[in-house]
């Protein structure tokens, strides 16, 4: 009798907390009404550049899986800071997604200490979208027909020759260090709020050298106004076949690659975070995206929210030390 009164005891106090038990597995789904309204996606680059063209390209295949509109918007300026501080600030709803680069994310922070967000404590990291490498050219009327032929004209004349970026803290702009560190050109950097003017004043002639990504510089070198001499990666381009490597233009160390991804507010919710993530993983790898992705010499990634983590974490600290090592400055 006391081993049933037990049990009987047993079976109401379970009645009892069921309910209560219950409520994590329902908290843990996306809430019902989500999304019920349009998103936003801050681009951090002007119209013209790769993120700009990813970010867009993502923002339709997204908005068409979670029936409402993804609005793209751009928000330059500040080496990208910018919108990394307007993405931080936003409520932490699912309604506001930022794409993130390599340099917003990893390189900003460890050149700069003033910045109003934290690359780990403000985002929660969604996924990794992209990868892509770098061009370093020239315009076809500059008497410069390879990587060699530039890295000496350089040389011999210190404090002549400059090359372009898409801005301070970049992705593009670590290249062009790490270029000069590797070769001694010591060619200058100037930085624009953006790739596409920063591409545009190589072709005007302000600036020398164009050092930027492929997506950008592939259609300018089509089109046969920029003559290009190096890609920054061990293989050559799908999109460039015609570009030499790092290493067949002499300089195999010369390697460097950036990555695209999509963060949220850092206390956005775990459940609309992973159903952000499916999306997101299954539109890079939808025939459409991967198409666009092929002829902009882009490499689709995807992967889990904790990946994209733990690879925000190990660049932050790769670069870092290259920042340290090297000396590096905002100039």
């Amino acid at each position: 009798m006391r081993v049933r009164r037990f049990s009987r005891v047993a079976q109401l106090t379970a009645l009892a907390l069921a309910p209560l038990l219950a409520a994590p597995t329902q908290a843990a789904d996306v809430p019902a009404d989500w999304p019920s309204r349009p998103l936003k996606l801050i681009i951090p680059f002007p119209p013209g550049g790769a993120a700009d063209s990813i970010g867009r390209l993502l923002a339709t295949e997204l908005g068409e899986r979670l029936g409402q509109p993804v609005v793209p918007e751009n928000r330059p300026g500040a080496g990208t800071a910018i919108a990394a501080e307007a993405a931080a600030r936003a409520a932490p709803d699912g309604y506001t997604l930022s794409l993130a680069t390599t340099g917003q994310l990893t390189i900003l922070p460890a050149l700069q200490s003033n910045l109003k967000f934290d690359p780990v404590k403000s985002f929660a990291p969604v996924a990794l979208v992209a990868s892509g490498s770098y061009v370093v050219s020239v315009p076809v009327a500059a008497k410069i027909p390879d990587l060699k032929s530039l890295l000496t004209h350089a040389s011999q004349h210190p404090g002549e020759v400059s090359y372009s970026s898409c801005g301070v803290g970049t992705a593009c702009h670590l290249t062009g260090v790490l270029l000069n560190a590797l070769s001694q050109a010591n060619m200058l950097h100037v930085p624009f709020a953006g790739s596409a003017p920063a591409v545009q004043a190589v072709l005007g002639g302000h600036v020398q050298v164009a050092v930027d990504t492929e997506t950008v510089q592939a259609p300018h070198i089509r089109a046969g106004t920029l003559r290009p001499l190096v890609i920054t990666s061990a293989t050559r381009s799908p999109a460039l076949p015609d570009v030499p490597t790092a290493a067949e233009a002499g300089l195999p160390e010369f390697l460097s690659s950036g990555w695209f991804g999509v963060v949220v507010p850092a206390a956005t919710p775990t459940p609309i975070v992973e159903r952000l993530n499916t999306e997101i993983v299954a539109a890079t790898q939808s025939v459409k995206v991967r198409a666009a992705f092929d002829s902009q010499g882009l490499t689709p990634l995807g992967g889990t929210p904790a990946g994209f983590s733990a690879q925000i974490q190990e660049d932050l600290n790769k670069w870092r030390r290259v920042v340290n090592e090297r000396g590096v400055t905002t100039q």
